[in-house]
């Protein structure tokens, strides 16, 4: 009886350590997020031109997917190859990094500042700020070929689900170099063979079309 009873208390004194045992480490992510922002910012924000995407606010599914595939190098990009590997950043880690840049919030708009906000705290507050510039492009058509083609799987508002990513509030040079990339085959997709799928037979008119539509989509982040 007294070694059920020690067996009951040791598995109730378990439980709880278990439950949270595949929890997100946020702090874990925010040192990690260190190396990140060498080239994504230290909010996650990405290049200003677009150089290196906005991985802030990405849900944390698609962030753990994007860098099991540049380990495991079923996308191959070579700067991100040496810090994927297992040695460098295991499960544990992508698992803590992936909610980390997740949850951060990158507004559309600029904050309302009080008159006794120092100088650091408005520099601070703005650098967060995450406004993409409208492109030229026809918005209707550009609306017309995304609503066709893309919104089964990024959603209406471009917001992505799950392993599927965000576009909107992408830099939309990135997103036209990885749609160029789609149509030549160089990065997968989710069609079995390479170039084909909902960018085919597109023309880069067609593709900017869509993205000046996709800048029209950001605002709705704030709502």
């Amino acid at each position: 009886m007294l070694i059920r009873t020690l067996r009951t208390a040791l598995i109730a004194l378990c439980l709880p350590a278990l439950a949270h045992a595949d929890e997100p480490d946020l702090d874990n992510g925010r040192d990690i997020n260190g190396t990140c922002a060498a080239c994504h910012g230290e909010n996650g924000q990405g290049g200003k031109q677009g150089e290196y995407p906005r991985i802030a606010g990405q849900s944390a599914k698609f962030i753990e997917f994007t860098l099991k595939s540049f380990r495991a190098r079923e996308r191959i990009n070579l700067p991100m190859f040496p810090y994927t590997q297992d040695r460098e950043l295991p499960d544990e880690d992508i698992r803590d990094i992936a909610a980390y840049l997740a949850a951060i919030e990158l507004p559309t708009k600029p904050p309302k500042f009080k008159d006794s906000d120092d100088a650091l705290t408005r520099l601070t507050a703005m650098q967060k700020v995450m406004i993409i510039p409208r492109v030229e492009g026809d918005i209707a058509a550009g609306k017309a070929i995304f609503e066709e083609r893309c919104t089964t799987c990024h959603g209406d508002d471009g917001r992505g689900k799950r392993i599927v990513p965000m576009l909107t509030g992408q830099y939309t040079n990135y997103l036209m170099r990885q749609m160029q990339s789609f149509q030549a085959g160089e990065r997968p997709h989710d069609e079995e063979t390479p170039g084909e799928g909902v960018l085919k037979g597109l023309k880069e008119a067609e593709l900017q079309n869509m993205l000046a539509y996709i800048t029209t989509l950001q605002n709705t982040e704030d709502k």
